[in-house]
C-alpha cells in the first residue's frame, strides 16, 4: 500500500478509475483512499457518473475542492457520494464539507490516518453510508456487528499490544450514577470522577437502570443527564477494552444493554448538560438526545480509529444524524477535538451556556 496520496479527477472517476479491485494478492488493500479533485467545472452528465460510480466504490473517497466559494449543484451531487470533501471554505450549514485553512495538507493528513488503519477506516465508511437510512435500532445492530469483526482484526490487536495488559478497574467508591427526582424530573449524574466518569460496565448499568426507570414512569416529563467532576465522560474504560469473553457477548451488551437506544427511545424527554472531555460514548451517547447543552470548556473527540475499531456505543449512528456522515467521517478518522463554537454550528451541540 502506497503512502503517495492519489488524485482522480471527476472524468477519472466516472469512468472507473476507483473501480479496481480493493485487494491485492494474499488480500493486502490497494490504495484505500482516493483523493476526487472538485476544482473546475464539469458537465452534468459527468457529475451524474461520477456520483453513480461513487456510490458502489468499495475505496475511501475524498473530494478536494481549493476555491473560495461554494461547489456547484451538479459537484454537490457528486460531494454527496464521497465519504467526506475538504475544502478551503464553505457554508457552516453545509454538512457535505469540511472547511480547513490548508486543503492539501488536510488530505494529507486524513491519507496518513487511512493509511495507518485501513480496516477500521473502511469499515467505518461502510457502516456510515449502510446506516445512514435505517431506523435507530437497526443502524446500532449494524455498528456494533461491524466493531465486532473490528475487534478481532489486526489493527485492534497491534493497539492491545501496544497498550500491554492492564488490571480491571476497581470497583467504584460510591455509587456509579446517582438518581434523584424533583417532581415530575428526573435528575441522572455520571459519577464517577476518579476515572472521568469513563463509559465502563458499573456506569453503563447504572445508566440503563435510571433510563428504563424513566421509560415505563410516564409521569417523568423530563430527564437532565450531567456529569460530576471535570468531565462528562472521557468515553469507554481503556482498561475494560478486549475483556468481554467473547464477540457474540460483546454484540448483545452494546446493543441489549447499552444506553443508546434507550437514550433514543427517550430524546424528546432527554436534556444532557456536558462539560469537559466528552470522548467516545461521551459524545455518542449524548447525541441521541434531542437536546445537548455545553459548556464553553467542553471538547469532543472521537478516538476509535485509532485504535482499530469505529465507535461502539451508536456514534456511527447518533453523530451522523446531528452533523451528516461526512463530517462524522472525517471526525472519527483524524480524532481531532471538535471544540464548542464548532460543535454548535454544525449541531453537535443544541446550546452553550455560561
Amino acid at each position: 500500500m502506497g503512502n503517495d496520496v492519489r488524485t482522480i479527477t471527476l472524468e477519472q472517476l466516472a469512468d472507473g478509475a476507483a473501480d479496481r479491485p480493493l485487494l491485492s494478492e494474499g488480500a493486502e488493500i490497494d490504495s484505500p483512499m482516493l483523493t476526487v479533485n472538485l476544482d473546475g467545472a464539469a458537465e452534468s452528465v459527468t457529475c451524474v457518473r461520477a456520483a453513480d460510480r461513487a456510490r458502489v466504490s468499495d475505496r475511501i473517497l475524498v473530494g478536494l475542492h481549493h476555491g473560495g466559494h461554494e461547489l456547484s449543484p451538479d459537484v454537490q451531487k457528486v460531494a454527496s457520494a464521497l465519504d467526506t470533501t475538504i475544502v478551503a471554505e464553505s457554508a457552516p450549514g453545509n454538512r457535505l464539507a469540511v472547511s480547513v485553512p490548508d486543503p492539501d495538507v488536510a488530505v494529507g493528513e486524513l491519507h496518513r490516518k487511512v493509511a495507518e488503519n485501513p480496516h477500521s477506516t473502511l469499515v467505518l465508511a461502510q457502516v456510515l453510508k449502510l446506516s445512514e437510512h435505517l431506523t435507530v435500532p437497526a443502524a446500532i445492530d449494524v455498528e456494533s456487528l461491524a466493531y465486532s469483526t473490528l475487534l478481532g482484526g489486526p489493527e485492534f490487536r497491534r493497539w492491545l499490544e501496544q497498550r500491554g495488559p492492564r488490571p480491571l478497574p476497581p470497583p467504584s467508591p460510591q455509587e456509579p450514577v446517582l438518581v434523584r427526582r424533583e417532581d415530575d424530573e428526573l435528575l441522572v449524574t455520571l459519577n464517577r470522577p476518579e476515572r472521568r466518569n469513563a463509559y465502563g460496565a458499573e456506569v453503563r448499568d447504572g445508566l440503563v437502570e435510571a433510563l428504563r426507570l424513566a421509560l415505563v414512569d410516564t409521569t417523568i416529563t423530563k430527564i437532565v443527564l450531567d456529569g460530576s467532576g471535570p468531565s462528562f465522560s472521557a468515553g469507554g474504560d481503556l482498561d475494560e477494552f478486549g475483556t468481554t469473553p467473547d464477540l457474540a457477548t460483546a454484540h448483545l451488551i452494546r446493543t441489549r444493554a447499552g444506553a443508546g437506544r434507550l437514550v433514543a427511545q427517550l430524546a424528546d424527554r432527554i436534556e444532557v448538560r456536558v462539560h469537559g472531555s466528552c470522548v467516545g460514548a461521551g459524545i455518542e451517547v449524548p447525541a441521541f438526545a434531542d437536546r445537548i447543552v455545553a459548556r464553553p470548556d467542553s471538547l469532543f473527540r472521537l478516538p476509535e480509529v485509532a485504535m482499530g475499531l469505529i465507535p461502539g456505543a451508536g456514534g456511527t449512528v447518533s453523530v451522523p444524524r446531528r452533523i451528516g456522515r461526512w463530517r462524522a467521517f472525517w471526525l472519527c478518522v483524524t480524532g481531532v477535538a471538535l471544540d464548542v463554537p464548532t460543535a454548535r454550528v454544525w449541531g453537535l451541540v443544541d446550546e452553550v451556556s455560561g
